[in-house]
């Protein structure tokens, strides 16, 4: 099932754009607040944002600025918004909206540009993980600092992927070296897993999301 942000605080158009979309088997869950649609953002990537341009807690603009720099150009962005002059709407474009729809709209067209981005996007939803502005694409292996690609080492990757797949709670120093090198056949002591942490943080330009928590391991933690 597509699953779609849709970030608006009047609850009537809300729930009408989530009925409609429902029907045509799309699960919507509606954020009345950037606020609350960036935490949901920091937990879950969905396969469109839909962004109203006026929000109690700031401007729309704001917040697609905000998924740009956090997560690059892989997610699909749509303005729904009132904004429909011709500024508001190259301003929408040039910030990073993937498409623009004016209100009022026809529920038909609004889904039928979901369905166009969702051809154009490729749905890369569900490849990637993210914490802060790092990334790992799981399905091309790939590591991202921002948009730069980082070239790892297998263990240092799969360390990586580890804490991210467990975004959120403490991975211990034993079920690292248990799960990246015994597993597969290289028992090796544990000042090997320090230095290849040393050498990750160093290649992913010490990033304040990757914790070590003392005597323990290590976590990965989104930011406030």
């Amino acid at each position: 099932m597509t699953e779609i942000y849709y970030v608006e605080d009047d609850r009537d158009i809300a729930e009408s754009v989530k009925h409609y979309l429902g029907l045509k088997n799309m699960e919507v869950s509606v954020f009345d607040s950037m606020e609350d649609a960036r935490q949901a953002l920091r937990e879950n990537l969905p396969s469109v944002v839909i962004i109203d341009g006026n929000l109690p807690d700031g401007d729309g603009n704001d917040l697609c600025v905000w998924i740009r720099r956090r997560f690059g150009e892989h997610l699909p962005i749509l303005y729904l918004t009132v904004r429909g002059e011709t500024s508001d709407i190259v301003k929408g474009f040039e910030i990073g909206a993937d498409d623009y729809v004016v209100k009022p709209f026809e529920p038909e067209v609004l889904y039928s540009r979901i369905q166009a981005l969702l051809r154009r996007s490729g749905q890369m939803k569900g490849s990637r993980i993210f914490c802060d502005h790092l990334s790992v694409d799981t399905e091309k292996m790939a590591v991202y600092c921002g948009q730069e690609e980082i070239t790892l080492s297998q263990p240092e990757y799969q360390i990586f992927l580890l804490l991210m797949e467990n975004k959120g709670r403490t991975v211990t120093r034993k079920q690292l070296l248990e799960q990246v090198w015994d597993s597969n056949g290289n028992f090796v002591n544990d000042n090997t897993l320090t230095v290849a942490m040393k050498r990750l943080r160093e290649k992913l330009h010490g990033p304040s999301c990757l914790k070590t928590i003392r005597s323990f391991g290590y976590r990965m933690e989104e930011s406030l």
